[in-house]
Formats: C-alpha cells, sequence, structure tokens
C-alpha cells in the first residue's frame, strides 16, 4: 500500500505543471465555445450543379431500364401463367386467353386478342408491339383463283394459240409444269437456232420437261412461224449434209450412207429404225431435216 501509494506523490513542480496544463484545456474550450471564429464561404455553380444531377438522375434512370427483364418478340397465342404475370396481366385476363385456346382457336390479330382476354388499352399499347404473328397471318397469299387457272390450261385451236416462237418466259410459267427455270431453257433453246423452232415436236430437246408437260404446252402453244430450213432427200444427201442435222453424229451418218447403198435407197423413213443404235426417240425431229422423192 505504501508502495502504491507513491505513484500520487507529486512534487511543488510537478503539481504547478499539472495546475498550468489543466488552465489550458479550460481556455482551449471556452474559446471554442464562446469565440466566433469566422468560417471561409464556399461558393458554387447553382446552374452546373443541376446539370449534373440531372446527368447523376439519368444514369439511374438507365441503369434501372437494364435491370428490367426484358421482352423479346412473341407469338401471343403461347403465353403461358408465369408470361402473363411478367407481362403485367391480370389472372382473370390470362384464364380467358387459356380458355379461349383450349377450344383450338388461334387469336391472328391485336384487336382480336384485346377482345378475347379483355386487357386494358394501356398494357395493350405496352405489350401488342412485340407480338409476333406467323406468316401465313401476317402476309397471307391470294388463294389461285382455279377458274382462271382450268381456263387457261383448256386445249386451245391453232388460232387461240401463241406462237411457241415468240411465246415469253411469262406466258410459258402459266402452263402447269412449268415454272422460271423452265420457262428460260425453252427461250435459251429455242435461241440457239435463227429463227427459233421448226415444229412443235422440238421441245422433247428440252432438258427437264416430262411428255406429260409437252402435251400441256402444246395445248396453249405452236409454232406459227417456223424456223426456214433446207429439207435433204434422203436418197441423196451425203454425209457432210446429214452431221448438220441434230442428233446425227459421223459414224450414224456414215451407217445410213452405207445403207442406203444396201437397200438401193430407201423406201419409207421408217427403214432408218433398222440402223444399228439409231436414235428412235428422235426420229420426228430427224425427219424435220429430210424429205423422200
Amino acid at each position: 500500500m505504501k508502495h502504491l501509494k507513491s505513484h500520487f506523490v507529486f512534487t511543488k513542480k510537478q503539481q504547478n505543471g499539472i495546475f498550468a496544463l489543466l488552465l489550458l484545456i479550460l481556455t482551449l474550450l471556452c474559446l471554442y465555445f464562446f469565440i466566433d471564429i469566422p468560417q471561409k464561404e464556399i461558393s458554387y455553380d447553382e446552374d452546373q450543379f443541376i446539370a449534373f444531377q440531372k446527368e447523376i438522375d439519368s444514369l439511374k434512370l438507365v441503369e434501372v431500364e437494364k435491370r428490367k427483364p426484358k421482352i423479346y418478340p412473341f407469338n401471343p397465342n403461347f403465353i403461358t401463367d408465369y408470361k402473363g404475370y411478367t407481362l403485367g396481366m391480370s389472372n382473370d385476363e390470362i384464364d380467358r386467353l387459356l380458355k379461349f385456346r383450349e377450344e383450338n382457336k388461334w387469336i391472328n390479330s391485336i384487336k382480336q386478342f384485346q377482345q378475347v382476354t379483355k386487357v386494358s388499352d394501356s398494357l395493350l399499347n405496352s405489350i401488342s408491339p412485340y407480338f409476333k404473328f406467323p406468316d401465313w397471318v401476317t402476309n397471307p397469299k391470294p388463294k389461285p383463283n382455279f377458274n382462271s387457272y382450268n381456263n387457261y390450261n383448256k386445249p386451245k385451236s391453232f388460232s387461240e394459240k401463241i406462237d411457241l416462237n415468240l411465246a415469253t418466259a411469262i406466258q410459258l410459267q402459266k402452263v402447269n409444269g412449268i415454272g422460271e427455270k423452265l420457262s428460260e431453257r425453252i427461250i435459251r433453246f429455242r435461241s440457239k437456232f435463227k429463227g427459233g423452232f421448226i415444229a412443235d415436236i422440238q421441245l422433247m430437246d428440252v432438258y427437264g420437261l416430262s411428255p406429260e408437260v409437252i402435251e400441256r404446252v402444246k395445248q396453249q402453244f405452236t409454232v406459227k412461224t417456223p424456223r426456214a430450213i433446207q429439207k435433204f432427200d434422203l436418197n441423196t444427201v451425203t454425209v457432210e449434209q446429214l452431221v448438220t442435222i441434230q442428233h446425227i453424229d459421223y459414224d450414224l451418218a456414215n451407217q445410213i450412207v452405207e445403207q442406203r447403198t444396201l437397200r438401193e435407197g430407201y423406201q419409207s423413213f421408217d427403214e432408218l429404225l433398222k440402223i444399228d443404235q439409231f436414235p428412235a426417240a428422235k426420229i420426228e425431229i430427224i425427219k424435220l431435216y429430210l424429205k423422200l422423192n
């Protein structure tokens, strides 16, 4: 106890120091509470501050918009309970839509959607821009006029038919079975010969034309202005002349002349069919260039 008491015993010099310290503290406290120290006034540009505040507010709005769930285009016929809830539809509105769809009916317009669901105009205006209906609803194809189609494909008389050498691609495409590619092939084949087709039978040489389609073409078109050609007498024609005819090469031309010598002349075109490897399917086209005296 005696040792502890020695810590609280001060000399006169120490006591004076403690007293001076307390006096200084009291003086500073009085100065702080009772003396008004002038503060430096802070100035700022109010317009600049308002502009800065607006910029902060706009950035907050952008951030809020980013956090909102995005709406992607959708077909309103497939709105589920959850989807309807996120769009802001009430339970009754969603139930009306689901009941309508259960009857195997389809919504095909914005107006019909509102009639079925009875949503408010404000909600409809906010979600309808995201409606995406099938192409067959938004861009329906016109129904074909079968009456005019059938009338066009009826057989015509010679005077009613269109000249095959003057027919356009559009006119040819009206025939059942003739599309854009086939019509272009017909015209391209026709253009290979100065003057065009000699006869309708040459349609057989157009790649891709079936016999049925050729018959339908011939019901609407015919060669009225045939290309002028020189016909060769089968019993006097030379090899050089024969090779100028479609579907006849040098080998076949030599065989035709050899058979003519053995037979002492041809009596009919049918005798050509007895020649080995003669293109029997093309005989009608070959006959266009030949004659028998």
